[in-house]
């Protein structure tokens, strides 16, 4: 069941996915989705991490790699039709033959490819779930560059799934002015039960930004299952929209005077006595 807000522009819209092992298929899954989409432009679409293909090993992933560039078409050709800007999730761009990038992309509405975000923090870590261990840096190279842009929708940061976990590279997007930041995700179900909301919130409410958090959700072709619960919050930590299981999409309307509001009633960025290091 899709929940949206009331339709006024701009538009920000997270799409829930169950993605698999085909490229192709889940290319095809998307065409789809954006057929039901809000109507109001201007529009911004996020995917979930792995979107393009949630493969059974790093292998299978560093062959997608390598024909990138024709699925990198496919989406600046669906943004032209729809006249949307997408954030893509992540993609596997290639670093060298047995390596990676895990790449958020956002490209504007003419197609264009306007900015990238190589995910910095790598999930290299045990879980109490049916996969046990994970260990992206066997395949995945970390990025080491903080990402913001300007939007018709306001300043954009670009983060993945697990840097949830790291707040100074949070701290360090609203520096650098973003007032919404973006979480494509794919958490494991355990990590996303103990975690996932109560990390989004803290997020929204330290940076006063707008958080949209657009997720896997399900039991995947490759084994994987994943929490869902695709979330929008509000700079004051208010939980805007969500979709807790299945598929589909939830959006809002971000009030960017009222986030100026909020900074200006608070201004927690001027009281900060502690900069962090980001690396």
């Amino acid at each position: 069941m899709n929940k949206t807000a009331n339709i006024s522009t701009p538009t920000i819209v997270a799409l829930q996915m169950c993605s698999g092992l085909s490229p192709d298929d889940n290319l095809a899954s998307l065409k789809r989705a954006l057929k039901t989409l809000p109507t109001a432009r201007p529009l911004l679409v996020c995917l979930p991490e792995a979107f393009l293909v949630f493969s059974k090993s790093g292998n299978d992933t560093l062959r997608v790699a390598k024909q990138v560039e024709r699925y990198k078409l496919q989406l600046s050709e669906l943004c032209q039709h729809h006249n949307i800007w997408l954030n893509a999730g992540t993609i596997p761009e290639p670093f060298n033959e047995h390596k990676y990038y895990a790449a958020s992309h956002l490209y504007h509405n003419q197609g264009e490819l306007v900015a990238t975000y190589n995910k910095i923090h790598l999930f290299d870590v045990n879980v109490d779930d049916q996969t046990g261990s994970y260990r992206e840096s066997d395949f995945t190279q970390a990025g080491s560059d903080v990402v913001v842009v300007d939007s018709p929708f306001g300043k954009i940061g670009l983060t993945v799934c697990y840097d949830l976990r790291f707040s100074g590279l949070f701290n360090e997007l609203v520096r650098q002015g973003a007032d919404i930041i973006l979480v494509p995700s794919a958490f494991t179900v355990p990590t996303g039960q103990a975690h996932w909301q109560p990390l989004l919130t803290a997020r929204a409410i330290e940076t006063q930004c707008y958080v949209v958090a657009a997720a896997q959700h399900g039991t995947h072709e490759n084994g994987r299952q994943t929490y869902g619960h695709s979330i929008i919050i509000s700079p004051w930590g208010n939980i805007l929209s969500e979709l807790p299981t299945g598929t589909g999409f939830i959006s809002c309307n971000a009030d960017l005077d009222q986030l100026q509001k909020i900074r200006r009633d608070m201004p927690v960025q001027s009281h900060q006595r502690f900069r962090e290091h980001l690396l």
